[in-house]
């Protein structure tokens, strides 16, 4: 987890409730993750009574212009958690794969839970952001920490950091995140990676829930050193993750996409290699471009800017104009000083 920016970026499977509550589904998946080229795969670990209450009222009734409108909390959460007794058995195959494994707790019995089982990452999602007691607590692990935005301000940006330090726990990545679900592109609001780096001064990518592959691949571009994003084995599945989740191709695609964008980075390199130099053949340069005489006036109409670059630089074309030529010179050959009467 301790990023540079010349290491790759770490990339991460969010499992969520892509599993269908089929625990074959959910092993499947995790070796799709490997296949597509994940680094990590993350789970949720909480019951629908560790999240919310059991109660049909205004408050616990979804309405906030997502696809889960009309549903209560309880029975969303009954229906998207993973079982608690699949984490070890999903954690050994993770392993077992080469994938790191880690999860999101969303309460102290889940944290306790995940130190039973040895998680090397917690993941604080984007809800409970304002959970200053569970932050604590999983900072005192003194384990890396993701921490996602989706409904940050500032100060609970800043107050999260601060407890997680004032915990001892200095290894934070904060991940800038849109909480729609899906994301509209023109939300992502991706420039707010940077910013996150410069003013907190700590670890910075991006959890992602628009559609496609374009945010992650700008997100790295932009400082981003973890990229999380929603697999699925196949949509057709469903589930309430399913919409803005990538399958296993999808997802490929991606890590690949990210992969060359890391590439690209390269070095800051001004230097000449042999075959840029040997391509400066094809540049510009000052030729005779028609037949000249001794005495003739060097002029614009018979020197000229062209390619190929066997000439001299174009830099000169102004102080040599009005000067003559000191030979007889075929069109088509590169101007040089020895041509030219010096006065």
């Amino acid at each position: 987890m301790n990023q540079t920016p010349k290491q790759s970026c770490f990339i991460i499977a969010e499992l969520s409730a892509n599993h269908q509550g089929d625990i074959n589904v959910a092993i499947e998946t995790i070796r799709a993750a490997k296949r597509a080229g994940a680094d990590a795969v993350k789970l949720q670990t909480y019951t629908a009574d560790t999240i919310t209450l059991d109660v049909k009222n205004k408050y616990f009734k979804i309405d906030q212009g997502t696809v889960w409108d009309g549903r209560y909390l309880h029975d969303l959460y009954k229906e998207a958690f993973t079982p608690w007794e699949w984490h070890k058995q999903l954690f050994d195959i993770a392993k077992e794969e080469g994938l790191v494994c880690f999860s999101s707790p969303f309460d102290f019995t889940a944290v306790d839970f995940l130190e039973t089982l040895e998680t090397p990452i917690y993941k604080i999602a984007s809800f409970e952001i304002t959970d200053i007691p569970l932050i604590e607590y999983v900072a005192k692990k003194g384990k890396p920490i993701i921490i996602s935005t989706g409904i940050a301000t500032i100060e609970d940006i800043e107050l999260a950091i601060k407890t997680c330090k004032e915990a001892g726990n200095d290894d934070i990545t904060i991940l800038k995140c849109t909480s729609q679900y899906p994301a509209k592109i023109e939300d992502a609001n991706l420039l707010t990676i940077p910013d996150i780096a410069s003013r907190f001064n700590v670890k910075v990518g991006l959890s992602d829930h628009t559609l496609g592959i374009t945010a992650p691949v700008v997100a790295v571009t932009l400082g981003a050193a973890v990229i999380e994003k929603h697999i699925i084995l196949d949509k057709s599945i469903g589930g309430p993750d399913a919409h803005f989740s990538l399958d296993e191709g999808e997802f490929k695609s991606m890590v690949k996409a990210v992969r060359n964008a890391e590439k690209s980075f390269g070095t800051i390199d001004y230097e000449l290699t042999e075959a840029k130099q040997n391509s400066r053949a094809f540049s510009r340069s000052l030729f005779v471009v028609e037949d000249v005489k001794e005495g003739d006036i060097i002029s614009s109409e018979n020197v000229r800017s062209i390619r190929p670059g066997f000439g001299l630089h174009p830099k000169h074309l102004k102080s040599i104009l009005g000067k003559t030529f000191l030979r007889n010179i075929d069109k088509g050959e590169p101007l040089n000083f020895d041509m030219i009467q010096d006065s």
